[in-house]
């Protein structure tokens, strides 16, 4: 770890006021050169060590760059992860209010709801098969805190100012469909996504490390290496098999998963 405790502690602070502000900070890759994972999940534990002292509660977890093409892009062999706050949850056609976001985008996902905990740096995917409550559609909201590139150097967010910026995670949407874990090869289950009524994206279950199940086993497995678990109740998001779609202000986006449910949001 590069980085000191007062400028973890301090970066974290920044990215909740970006928040709550809807200002956006600058690379935090740019203002810490030595910036690197380690130092980005230290980052992430104090805006999430913050926020519960400011009286948040966790819902869950997110799981992101699971597709090839997203790590490729990246240049990393890994994916990433970040929280769900319980002031993140939106239902099936709801609106989100216009300034709820900086800049919003949306991602197609499976979620997993669990019914008892994963604690294990050897967890399995038949532990994730058995800890698993029920499946269900979801759309992820992402935002940013941290401007996509500087204005004067030219330089564009890296993987550490997002897992900083908790994974780029703002927002989700969970359907009303929920499915026993066994009922549905989940490689195979997938969405046509929208915009306004037009096609933007297709995508199956398939990209997200070949199973959605693989991506929860990783994130279980990575979490046990740092002292945390998966607890009951929680809701997983296992990562996204569509690219990211912008949500500019009169967007309204339908993700249908065809006998595995449909999701709406709307943004205002």
């Amino acid at each position: 770890m590069s980085l000191t405790s007062e400028q973890v502690n301090e970066a974290a602070a920044s990215l909740i006021a970006a928040e709550a502000q809807q200002l956006q900070i600058g690379l935090l890759s740019l203002q810490y050169p030595g910036l690197n994972m380690d130092d980005a999940y230290q980052i992430q534990a104090a805006l999430l060590a913050q926020k519960l002292a400011a009286g948040r509660s966790i819902l869950g977890w997110k799981i992101g760059l699971t597709s090839r093409a997203m790590q490729l892009a990246l240049n990393i062999t890994t994916p990433d992860s970040g929280i769900l706050f319980d002031d993140m949850l939106f239902a099936s056609s709801d609106t989100v209010p216009k300034g709820r976001f900086i800049q919003p985008r949306i991602e197609a996902e499976i979620a997993f709801v669990m019914k008892s905990a994963l604690s294990s740096e050897n967890v399995t995917r038949e532990d994730v098969i058995a800890a698993t409550d029920y499946v269900t559609p979801s759309i992820e909201i992402l935002d940013t805190r941290i401007v996509r590139s500087d204005p004067t150097t030219g330089q564009t967010r890296s993987v550490f100012d997002t897992i900083s910026d908790n994974a780029a995670n703002a927002g989700i949407v969970l359907g009303e469909q929920k499915h026993d874990v066994h009922d549905h090869d989940l490689r195979w289950v997938g969405a046509i996504v929208s915009a306004n009524g037009s096609v933007e994206e297709t995508g199956l279950g398939a990209g997200v490390l070949n199973d959605p199940v693989e991506s929860v086993v990783w994130l279980a497995r990575r979490m046990a290496q740092y002292g945390h678990q998966i607890e009951p109740g929680q809701v997983i998001l296992s990562g996204s098999f569509i690219r990211p779609l912008e949500c500019p202000s009169n967007t309204k986006i339908d993700a249908d998963y065809g006998a595995f449910g449909r999701v709406t949001i709307a943004f205002d």
